[in-house]
């Protein structure tokens, strides 16, 4: 288990030092609304223990941090009408607090959020798609 940091933002939310809007709280995981929401509703669920990239996170932890996010797309269901949700997970880009966490945000049709939030492309051809592809399977590490 990692350390838990001074300087992480999420530590001292879970730790209580800084006031959050809790929704979940477990022995392994908290889940607090994001101070930013994309919509009402949003949560973050973050392990207890400090992670910074999802690199570092044990395989064991990775199966319960999304049986934890479906407790709270449950949730958010039950509570706020929710049609679906919107499951992401940054890896150091775009990771505004270097400590893991899962993004729940609350769907419903219709409510504007249109696919990604970045630009999209074809492969140029299939060649080239099977190419990478087999170029990725190569680079695997054994597990």
């Amino acid at each position: 288990m990692s350390s838990v940091t001074s300087a992480c933002l999420f530590d001292q939310l879970i730790e209580g030092t800084l006031p959050s809007h809790t929704v979940l709280e477990e022995d392994g995981f908290v889940a607090f609304l994001d101070n930013r929401p994309v919509f009402d509703g949003h949560t973050l669920v973050v392990p207890r223990a400090h992670y910074g990239t999802l690199a570092e996170t044990p395989d064991e932890l990775l199966g319960p941090l999304l049986g934890a996010g479906r407790r709270v797309a449950a949730a958010q269901r039950a509570a706020l009408g929710a049609e679906g949700a919107f499951f992401a997970l940054n890896e150091v880009v775009s990771q505004s607090v270097p400590h893991v966490h899962l993004h729940v945000v609350p769907r419903s049709f219709g409510d504007g959020l249109r696919g990604f939030l970045w630009p999209r492309h074809r492969y140029p051809s299939e060649d080239f798609a099977a190419d990478l592809a087999a170029r990725l399977r190569a680079a695997l590490p054994n597990s």
